[in-house]
């Protein structure tokens, strides 16, 4: 299969997704999982450009900023094809959630319709450098409940592809979202498992998109702001790869 047929496949399956309910269950639940949405040999063949330098601006060990353990690189201009598909697919309906948001909490501020828009925005603000990246961990590695958060100019939604297969590849790693919601206590899932759970969130190629901060239901006000977290549990055995894919910044 060629790359330029891969590329086009994949921007099909991303058009074709049911946006209605990713919309609901981010909605609902702050978060997504889209299962089976890059290929397994895309996801080794992205796996495999961590050792190659000039594919990379810069390399993260976390321990050494109190992140947890484990390492990442972001990549270099000009991105991968495949990543630079999936964050053009994925921008135009993940900008029409993020702008149904801010409408909804009356935030002024709204997303243009294409990526390349968004991104002259980043530019003119002096927002130049790639965000998108991939995470290695090893075995006992793991990162910290934190959010990304950069510059002046960020997109609300963050979609995270898993590269490696959970139980085969390792074990562990599971990947935790927080959320804390007005007057209740915060609220966790795990997503990406490598026990198997009926949603089928285990499978090398799945992406969970979530959310910085998003609209939700609250007791006194019909609307307000619900903020997210994320992190991975220890990995407890071999090595697990994720690639999250930014809009913000670059």
């Amino acid at each position: 299969m060629s790359k330029t047929y891969a590329l086009t496949g994949l921007s099909d399956r991303i058009a074709s997704l049911d946006w209605r309910g990713i919309a609901a269950a981010l909605d609902a639940h702050g978060c997504a999982v889209v299962n089976g949405l890059v290929a397994a040999d895309v996801c080794a063949e992205l796996t495999a450009t961590y050792d190659v330098e000039d594919r990379f601006r810069s390399r993260i060990v976390m321990a050494s900023h109190g992140f947890g353990r484990g390492e990442y690189k972001y990549f270099a201009y000009p991105l991968p094809p495949v990543v630079g598909e999936l964050r053009a697919s994925l921008y135009p309906p993940l900008a029409t959630i993020a702008g149904h948001w801010n409408e909804t909490m009356g935030i002024a501020v709204r997303y243009p319709s294409t990526l390349d828009e968004f991104l002259e925005r980043c530019h003119r603000a002096g927002q130049t450098k790639p965000t998108p990246l991939v995470l290695r961990y090893g075995e006992g590695d793991y990162n910290c409940l934190h959010q990304d958060v950069y510059g002046e100019h960020l997109f609300p939604i963050q979609a995270t592809v898993l590269l490696a297969a959970p139980g085969g590849d390792f074990t562990g790693g599971e990947f935790v979202l927080t959320e804390q919601r007005p007057r209740m206590q915060s609220r966790a899932s795990s997503h990406f498992t490598s026990t198997g759970v009926p949603d089928g969130t285990g499978a090398r190629g799945s992406a969970s998109g979530a959310t910085r901060a998003r609209s939700a239901s609250a007791r006194r006000a019909r609307w307000c702001t619900a903020t997210r977290r994320s992190r991975s549990s220890p990995a407890r055995s071999r090595r697990c790869c994720s690639a999250p894919i930014r809009s913000s910044r670059a």
